[in-house]
């Protein structure tokens, strides 16, 4: 990457729209001051909007097909024509959201976004949902880990977990395997380090499913 490169790379950052109220998800934003990608738009349209105000949306990226995160995505995204991703897995959950709507891309593992000089890359980590993906960035040192991990664990989906093993077996192989001081970016709540991930992972697996109201 030339010089140019780096410049643009050293703008580029991550904001957060948080959500009005405990069930709603988190909204990422990562771009510089021109361009952006929407990560998981919620059902708050016009917040995104707002925080997106003046820069250009390229993408609007859904983690997983679960309504609170995908409700206000066709909105979001239709201000600037931007595509909806979504993991081809996802699209049933998808369309109880958006019925005679689909999403424009159908991510897969390994697929790649830019914005601002940084790389979202795809990774698939099921379980939560069987078409959850997370996105890292290696540029930021960030990954963005929808509902498959939360800094308090894996995440349920309305109280119960779908595929608790698989969902373990996801965090283990794609993202424990990130360096450990990448950050992840959950969709509720706070961050959390790989590595504290790491430590706390032997304790997830020995407890097994907590059904709660963990939103997810």
């Amino acid at each position: 990457m030339g010089e140019k490169g780096d410049e643009a790379a050293m703008d580029a950052r991550v904001d957060r729209v948080a959500p009005d109220h405990g069930s709603g998800c988190n909204t990422w934003l990562v771009g510089d001051d021109e361009e952006v990608i929407v990560v998981d738009p919620g059902r708050d349209a016009e917040a995104v909007l707002t925080a997106t105000s003046g820069r250009e949306i390229l993408a609007v990226i859904c983690t997983h097909g679960h309504r609170g995160h995908v409700a206000a995505a066709l909105e979001v995204a239709a201000r600037d024509e931007a595509p909806v991703a979504l993991h081809r897995k996802d699209v049933l959950a998808w369309r109880e959201a958006h019925p005679g709507e689909e999403p424009d891309i159908e991510m897969e593992e390994g697929g790649r976004f830019e914005v601002a000089d940084v790389a979202l890359e795809v990774l698939h980590t099921p379980g939560h949902s069987p078409g959850s993906v997370s996105l890292y960035c290696e540029e930021l040192g960030v990954v963005f880990s929808g509902d498959a991990l939360l800094a308090a664990g894996p995440a349920p989906h309305a109280g119960a977990f779908p595929d608790f093993p698989g969902q373990l077996s996801a965090i283990g192989q794609e993202l424990l395997t990130l360096p450990p001081e990448v950050r992840v970016l959950p969709g509720h709540g706070e961050e959390i380090t790989v590595e504290a991930v790491g430590k706390r992972f032997d304790s997830w697996v020995a407890a097994g499913p907590q059904p709660g109201d963990r939103p997810g």
